[in-house]
């Protein structure tokens, strides 16, 4: 089932989720919607917040991103088969020189913006299967992971923006979060409820 995705402003974006175990009720089934509601979206990924739960759960799927022709021969086969529900996200380790890399949002339609983030991290997390892993992730898959570990700690990309960015895109976020925005993808804004 494709879930209305949360927009900018709603209080739940900004919560830190909370850990789940094993017994979160109807949990497969909510990562099915969520799957299908990120692909619907054409996202490369998407965390519980951005369909209305506090909890810590994201997936990610940047295959899409192995097509990019600017990116490395390492870097697009590492994306092709990085695929993975992430639950109980940790980021162990940040290391190397900030990169800058444009990024968006399916919470904030039609803002994009450069964010810096560090290169490489080393992460732990638990599968939908609940079995623990760690692993170091580089490049843009590291950036999609802290993009989408942003989102459980209730933070947003537009936050790294610098306070000139953020009074330049300011008018926007009012605007999504009014529901005044053309998605392509089912949304739920904050003040209107339903649209």
């Amino acid at each position: 089932m494709i879930l209305p995705i949360v927009a900018y402003g709603d209080p739940v974006l900004r919560k830190i989720g909370k850990e789940i175990d094993k017994d979160y009720p109807n949990l497969s089934e909510l990562i099915t919607n969520m799957k299908e509601t990120m692909y619907n979206a054409s996202g490369v990924g998407l965390a519980a917040p951005q369909i209305g739960k506090a909890i810590r759960l994201f997936l990610i799927d940047a295959s899409p991103f192995a097509e990019d022709e600017d990116l490395s021969e390492k870097d697009r086969e590492a994306l092709k088969t990085f695929n993975h529900v992430f639950i109980n996200a940790k980021i162990i380790k940040e290391e190397g020189e900030e990169w800058t890399f444009n990024e968006g949002c399916l919470s904030i339609p039609d803002v994009r913006e450069d964010v810096k983030r560090q290169p490489k991290i080393t992460i732990e997390y638990q599968d939908e299967n609940f079995k623990k892993h760690t692993k170091v992730l580089d490049g843009l898959a590291a950036r999609v992971f802290q993009h989408e570990y942003d989102h459980i700690e209730g933070v947003l990309f537009t936050d790294k923006l610098s306070s000139l960015k953020k009074r330049l895109i300011k008018k926007k976020l009012e605007n999504i979060s009014k529901g005044k925005i053309n998605a392509d993808y089912r949304m739920r804004y904050p003040k209107l409820k339903n649209k």
